[in-house]
């Protein structure tokens, strides 16, 4: 049987744990979470012949070519692109036409390795921490007084896969008058923010610092954080309460980015950024001689294109640093947004931003989505028939005799 090969980047981070993942759970093994050994392993076997798939037989001139089964992990590569387009399609019933504004929280580096000792709960704390600054600091009558809608995005990595947890939000530039508690007014009218300014940088940035300490420091009290070895000696209350003053006095990184000029805009950041895993397999170089080389980008030196070499070992230690715990779900919507009574707040909001705008402004079937979802080929890339016969492909790549006629 001859199949037809994928076009598929040079290198994956696949080739990386096959050829050296051994190594690297003999060495790490011990400190590996369990999500962590399985995300080595789905990806190991993602579209390959240990997963199964289905062969396809050209009925004009008879060639035939292998797709095998992915793997589904959700820190995978190559396993995102579907995923974001039936995401996206859910996002556009839920924009507005309004300006939508990039708001990055970020964790000085300090908190790395007690974040990484608490995953599960201080990804959470970061989130909520965030997603309730924006709210507080948006109903203040003195910024805005209004209840805007947010989606945040948790990323954990750097360029360079270090540890760097941060939250990426999009949030509306505007939203319904509401109280200083953020309660949405009996009657409520839209607020807009002032063009291309949505809150004070400053302010988000201390009212975010406050509100994630004080959620560190109650966990702390509460018996349910972990200390890593490297803060072992955090252990008595006098000792944890010293390390944590220098953190409430530095200023912590919140920026904003200038405003998207809709949802069209939005659409297309969000089909880059939802899905996104720690390193896209375009990124790597090389795999030679147990070194991996891959591209990145230096922000700290204007944002320049640079290559890193690392061991395999380190590459991979680096890369399983951003394995989610286990049904932890990092995109979530707040304010107008959250699920609860959704529809309805939307409803208003677009009554009130008048429903012709909506419609002559949102996509329908547009450029955001057609960039995710992968183009229908011709069935044969030998002889361009388009009559096909599919075949089952069992677990070790031998093809079944179950037929499945295409569509």
């Amino acid at each position: 049987m001859t199949a037809t090969t994928f076009v598929r980047p040079a290198w994956e981070v696949a080739d990386v744990i096959r050829d050296h993942g051994d190594a690297f759970r003999a060495k790490y093994g011990s400190l590996l979470s369990l999500e962590q050994k399985q995300a080595l392993r789905q990806l190991a076997a993602c579209r390959t012949a240990a997963l199964g798939g289905h062969a396809q037989r050209c009925l004009d001139c008879g060639h035939e070519r292998i797709a095998y089964n992915s793997c589904r992990n959700r820190h995978c590569p190559k396993c995102q692109a579907l995923a974001r387009a039936h995401w996206l399609e859910r996002q556009t019933q839920h924009l507005l036409p309004v300006e939508y504004f990039h708001v990055v929280f970020t964790l000085p580096a300090a908190l790395g390795a007690l974040v990484q000792s608490n995953a599960r709960l201080l990804y959470e704390v970061l989130l909520q921490a965030a997603a309730q600054t924006l709210r507080d600091v948006a109903a203040n009558p003195k910024r805005l007084g209004a209840r805007v809608g947010m989606l945040l995005v948790l990323h954990t990595w750097g360029q360079n896969l270090h540890f760097h947890p941060h939250v990426h939000a999009v949030v509306t530039g505007g939203g319904l008058s509401c109280n200083a508690q953020g309660i949405v007014d009996t009657v409520p009218r839209w607020v807009s923010c002032r063009p291309g300014f949505f809150l004070p940088v400053r302010i988000l940035s201390r009212v975010f610092r406050g509100k994630f300490l004080e959620r560190v420091r109650q966990a702390y009290q509460e018996e349910r954080l972990i200390l890593p070895p490297a803060l072992s000696g955090l252990a008595q209350p006098e000792a944890f309460a010293r390390w944590l003053t220098p953190l409430y006095r530095q200023e912590w990184v919140v920026y904003a980015k200038p405003p998207f000029g809709g949802p069209e805009q939005v659409l297309k950041y969000l089909a880059r950024y939802t899905h996104r895993v720690a390193i896209s397999n375009q990124r790597l170089l090389s795999l030679e001689g147990g070194q991996v080389t891959f591209r990145y980008k230096d922000y700290a030196d204007s944002r320049r294109g640079k290559t890193m070499t690392l061991s395999a070992e380190e590459f991979l230690r680096r890369f399983v640093q951003h394995v989610l715990p286990h049904g932890f779900v990092k995109i979530r919507h707040y304010g107008l947004l959250a699920s609860r009574d959704r529809n309805e707040r939307l409803a208003l909001c677009r009554r009130l931003l008048l429903p012709a705008t909506v419609a002559a402004r949102l996509p329908a079937g547009g450029e955001a989505a057609d960039t995710v979802r992968p183009a229908r080929e011709a069935c044969c890339p030998h002889c361009g028939g388009i009559t096909a016969e599919l075949l089952r492909v069992n677990g070790r790549g031998r093809v079944a005799t179950q037929r499945y006629p295409q569509r």
